[in-house]
């Protein structure tokens, strides 16, 4: 099913893949999709490293500057497009309609009872371990690089966080919907809290 939220032209759909794994088989824990799990910490610690060693093996900053944007676009590319949808069943992504109005569409695999067969508990971990870490590690080094005046690399860090960074809200936004229902999950809870402390007050009232 589509729904669109008419206030950002935000859509938050089911995945839909030819390549969308239905199997009976029961969910594990081990690796199913090794080669897109390696790639998925691959480039963007690759990343890193390269900008914590590089000036120790070579003088050139623009070689570290053009190697640590290339692999950050790879990582860019592949987590986005490829690593989410086969690790955790998410995708993100932007299209333009006729009207040339932009829209942002995120999707998830529908949930069904083949759902928890599809997804490995490890792949999921290393996906978000993966997504998460990194962007934070990125923000460390724009404070690092700011505070200790190496301004010069201020223009790589921010790449990476601004590239990392999409990529984190991009598949939080998979994860838990639309704002419109961040908005109704949190009103259920806190409507949930407040009638359970007003059933606990009149029953020691």
């Amino acid at each position: 099913m589509l729904q669109q939220d008419s206030n950002d032209d935000i859509e938050d759909v089911s995945l839909f893949d030819a390549e969308e794994e239905t199997t009976s088989r029961p969910k594990k824990s081990k690796i199913r999709h090794p080669v897109a799990s390696f790639f998925h910490l691959f480039f963007r610690v690759s990343a890193i490293i390269v900008y914590l060693l590089c000036e120790l093996f070579s003088s050139s900053f623009i070689a570290c500057m053009v190697t640590i944007i290339l692999l950050l676009s790879c990582d860019f590319w592949a987590v986005k497009n490829v690593t989410g949808r086969l690790m955790v069943g998410l995708r993100w992504w932007n299209h333009i309609d006729e009207d040339g109005k932009s829209h942002w569409v995120f999707e998830s695999r529908k949930a069904s009872p083949q759902d928890s067969k599809t997804v490995s508990e490890a792949e999921s971990r290393i996906f978000w371990l993966g997504l998460i870490a990194c962007p934070v590690l990125w923000v460390v080094f724009a404070f690092s690089a700011l505070f200790s005046l190496r301004v010069k690399w201020l223009a790589v860090v921010i790449m990476g966080v601004v590239l990392q960074g999409a990529n984190l809200y991009g598949y939080i936004r998979c994860k838990v919907g639309s704002r419109k229902n961040l908005t109704s999950m949190a009103t259920s809870y806190l409507g949930k809290q407040f009638l359970r402390q007003t059933t606990g007050d009149d029953q020691t009232s």
